[in-house]
């Protein structure tokens, strides 16, 4: 081996350092060096748990898995390169054709993608209920029924499902419990506590907390894992990059410091615009005003950054205006990140995904971010003279 060759592609990558980095460390390689043949037979027999090649596992990534697990009160834990790709997979693995799915209705737009427009391709039926009914569940069991899968709180609106009673209801008929825990964290909510098998996230939101990393988590018991991990995780690839997975660990650190900050804004936003002449409703769980209040406060530590607004108005362009004149919201569609966001339901009409949206238009989904609560007060107050 010449010189250069030493240097390109040896030097120093064989050391180990005698000190213990701070930070996880990133190791974006895609392929990983064996002594022997037989190492590296061993370490393809074992692809789950030694790392061959990063489509399957990763060391940064197996750090944020690891953690993400333990967080969840779960076995096990993969990450994906997306919320969707995390909920495709823990929804697929359990699925042939003929099976039934009961959900909870109006879930968040893609997995509502997924259960109406691409499973329906291949012979799997979902029917949609309303979830503030345990019984609702139970009544739309079938013979053919596999999986029960839960949003709580839902999107928009906020409704939420009494994740306990419902998980009873998944053991007694003997079907897979998943939930969609995006909103609540799991340091708002261990559904694994109340009965649920599998937990999946966006973790683009709240885990990653700083807007620059698209991820899904997806948490269960290692025997779940597994078998995803060998059918739909490696066969379609839905794989989070190492340096994503370093990212959600960044932000892990100041998860609890990021979730106390924006829930207790939140608190103080609702509280305000509740008062508002203007203001003809806020969906928010933690709101006395919410029906389900008790049971929010039952099952979850605390409310979040994000709820809706329905201003009082039928008028387009006064939505417009409210919108387009905030300065401290911006527009923008995610959420679980420093910055303050609205999203007005208007802007789904004209969407080649979203069109067939039934929120009405004076209705705007908002997230309080880092922002200070006068801050925020300030300018909506300022937004609402344009009603």
């Amino acid at each position: 081996m010449d010189d250069l060759t030493h240097i390109l592609f040896r030097l120093g990558e064989q050391e180990l350092p005698q000190y213990q980095p701070g930070i996880p460390p990133l190791i974006q390689s895609t392929n990983f060096y064996y002594d022997s043949v037989e190492d590296m037979s061993e370490a393809l027999a074992n692809e789950d748990e030694i790392p061959f090649y990063t489509r399957g596992l990763n060391p940064t990534t197996e750090i944020l898995q690891k953690k993400l697990a333990a967080l969840e009160r779960t076995e096990d834990c993969l990450a994906f390169a997306s919320g969707s790709a995390a909920v495709a997979a823990a929804v697929l693995v359990h699925l042939k054709q003929g099976d039934h799915i009961v959900s909870v209705e109006n879930p968040y737009s893609w997995s509502g993608k997924l259960f109406n427009n691409f499973l329906n391709r291949f012979g799997v039926t979902v029917t949609m209920v309303d979830g503030r009914d345990p019984q609702n569940f139970e009544q739309a069991l079938r013979e053919n029924t596999k999986i029960i899968f839960l949003e709580s709180p839902n999107s928009w609106t906020f409704e939420l499902q009494d994740i306990k009673r419902v998980a009873q209801i998944a053991h007694k008929h003997g079907l897979i419990s998943i939930i969609d825990n995006s909103y609540a964290t799991p340091l708002g909510t261990q559904p694994a506590n109340l009965g649920i098998g599998t937990m999946v996230h966006s973790a683009t939101k709240y885990i990653g907390g700083h807007g620059d990393a698209v991820a899904g988590i997806l948490c269960s018991d290692r025997k779940t894992i597994r078998k995803i991990f060998k059918s739909e995780f490696m066969t379609l690839g839905g794989v989070i990059s190492p340096f994503n997975a370093w990212l959600l660990l960044r932000g892990l650190r100041t998860l609890p410091l990021r979730l106390e900050r924006s829930s207790n804004t939140t608190m103080k936003v609702v509280e305000y615009l509740e008062q508002h002449p203007k203001i003809d409703r806020v969906y928010y769980p933690f709101s006395p005003s919410h029906p389900q209040h008790q049971l929010a406060k039952k099952q979850m530590k605390y409310g979040s950054g994000q709820f809706t607004l329905t201003l009082k108005t039928d008028q387009r362009t006064h939505v417009e205006a409210f919108c387009n004149s905030l300065k401290a919201f911006r527009l923008a569609c995610s959420w679980g990140s420093f910055e303050s966001l609205i999203f007005p339901a208007i802007t789904l009409e004209n969407s080649q995904n979203y069109g067939n949206s039934q929120l009405p238009i004076n209705m705007v989904r908002c997230y309080v971010g880092l922002d200070e609560p006068e801050t925020l007060i300030k300018d909506l107050e300022q937004g609402l003279k344009n009603i």
